[in-house]
């Protein structure tokens, strides 16, 4: 089971990705605040995490999240989001292990493509589509 966590702080935007991933083999949790992400963190470790660099207002929400996910899932594919992109934040997201950064508004394609990558699954690229995550052992004859 893949874990997925979304962290935005816009609900329509946080269902719209939440559905994205709530496919077969997949457990989805939602953020919609920082406080929210740490708790789901703590609970969790995420094999993918998808969060805004600003939650409430928090112009540094997302850093933060980052900051606890490379403590709590070190391993976790993390795609930030950010309508406002600065030169300051890709680069302290890339810091604290961001594998991808996207500005809004971005094709859900793209985001689910970039999981695919990561060997998480979406409704635009089914798990039977996704490339082995381990290479199959030899067969012995």
């Amino acid at each position: 089971m893949r874990q997925v966590l979304i962290v935005e702080d816009e609900q329509c935007i946080r269902d719209v990705l939440a559905e994205l991933f709530d496919v077969a083999g997949s457990a989805v949790d939602t953020a919609g605040t920082l406080d929210e992400a740490k708790a789901a963190l703590a609970r969790h470790a995420y094999d993918l995490i998808v969060t805004d660099i600003r939650l409430g207002g928090k112009r540094d929400g997302g850093l933060q999240v980052m900051a606890a996910s490379g403590l709590l899932s070190p391993d976790a594919a993390v795609i930030v989001l950010t309508a406002f992109p600065d030169a300051d934040n890709r680069h302290a997201s890339l810091r604290l292990g961001a594998t991808h950064f996207l500005e809004k508004p971005v094709d859900l394609s793209t985001i689910a493509g970039l999981a695919a990558s990561a060997g998480v699954a979406s409704a635009l690229v089914p798990a039977t589509t996704l490339p082995s995550a381990r290479p199959e052992a030899p067969t012995l004859h």
